[in-house]
C-alpha cells in the first residue's frame, strides 16, 4: 500500500478536510520531503492550462496523482447527478467528464463524491439512483476510454441519503454492471455508517479502489479512537495495493497532520516510503 496526502487549490473549501490548501509547489515540496509516493488533487477547474501546471510541479518532485476530485462542481456550481433539473444534471456529467479528461493526464482516476447528490421532497430515492446509475454508466464509457476507473465515494448520512454504506455500493454497482467503477472507502464517513470497518471491507473486497485514510475525527489517523490495525488486515485480507490518502483536517497543522498520517501508515503498513 501506498501513501498519499491531499491538496486542495480551492479557496471557497479552505476550511474542508484536505491537508494542504492553496500552494501546489510548497505541498508538493512538503508531501516529498515527508515521504509520500503521491498526491489527491482537488482543483476548481480542469482546464488545460491549469492541467499542465500541476503536471509539470508533480513531475518535478517526483509524485504521482492518486485522484483528482470533482468537489467543485458542487461547492462551487451546486452540480449533482440527481438533481431534479435535467440542464443540471447534464452540466455534472460535463464537469466530470472534463475532469476525467484532465486527470488522464497525469494517469490519475477522478472520485464521485458530493457530485452524486441526494434524493428530496421532488425527487424520490428510486428516481435518483436510477440518475445515478445512468449517469455513471455514461461516464464509464468515457473511463474505459481513458484506461481509468472511477471512484464512487459512499458518504455519511449527513451528506447523502443515497448510498452510505460499502455494501450498498457494491449491490448498486453489480446489479448495474458498472465494472469500470471502484468504491472509494473513506474510514471518516465508514465510521459513522458500518458496524465494523474491517467486516465491511472485507465484504466489499475487489470493489475498492482507493482508501481515504482518516481517524474517526477526520484529523489524521492515530489522533482518534479508529482501531488501525484491523483495517490493515483487512485490506490485505482482499489483496489491496493501492493509497492510503489523508484526508484529514490540517490540525494541529498541516506539516503536523502529513507527519502524522505518514508515522500510522509506516507503523501499521510496515512501509519503507
Amino acid at each position: 500500500m501506498r501513501a498519499a496526502v491531499t491538496i486542495c487549490l480551492i479557496p471557497e473549501a479552505a476550511a474542508g478536510p484536505f491537508v494542504f490548501h492553496g500552494d501546489l509547489v510548497e505541498s508538493c515540496r512538503s508531501a516529498k520531503a515527508l515521504g509520500y509516493d503521491a498526491v489527491e488533487i482537488f482543483l476548481p477547474n480542469a482546464d488545460a492550462s491549469t492541467t499542465l501546471q500541476v503536471k509539470t510541479i508533480v513531475a518535478d518532485y517526483g509524485l504521482a496523482v492518486s485522484a483528482f476530485g470533482s468537489g467543485g462542481g458542487w461547492l462551487l456550481h451546486k452540480l449533482t447527478l440527481t438533481s431534479a433539473d435535467a440542464a443540471i444534471r447534464t452540466q455534472a456529467k460535463d464537469y466530470i467528464r472534463r475532469t476525467m479528461h484532465a486527470a488522464a493526464e497525469l494517469n490519475a482516476p477522478v472520485i464521485i463524491g458530493s457530485l452524486q447528490g441526494r434524493h428530496d421532497g421532488t425527487v424520490t430515492k428510486e428516481q435518483a439512483l436510477a440518475w445515478l446509475a445512468e449517469a455513471l454508466q455514461e461516464l464509464s464509457e468515457d473511463a474505459a476510454s481513458l484506461n481509468q476507473p472511477i471512484f464512487f465515494e459512499p458518504l455519511n448520512r449527513y451528506e447523502t441519503n443515497l448510498l452510505t454504506t460499502l455494501a450498498d455500493t457494491a449491490a448498486f454497482l453489480d446489479q448495474h454492471g458498472l465494472t469500470q467503477v471502484k468504491i472509494l472507502a473513506d474510514l471518516f464517513h465508514m465510521n459513522i455508517e458500518e458496524v465494523s470497518l474491517p467486516a465491511a471491507i472485507r465484504a466489499a473486497g475487489g470493489h475498492i479502489g482507493h482508501v481515504h485514510f482518516a481517524d474517526s475525527n477526520r484529523l489524521a489517523m492515530g489522533l482518534g479512537h479508529t482501531a488501525i490495525e484491523p483495517i490493515v488486515q483487512a485490506l490485505r485480507h482482499v489483496n489491496y495495493t493501492g493509497y492510503l490518502c489523508a484526508e484529514v483536517f490540517p490540525k494541529p497543522d498541516a506539516m503536523r497532520a502529513a507527519t502524522q498520517t505518514m508515522t500510522a501508515i509506516r507503523h501499521f503498513t510496515g512501509a519503507s516510503t
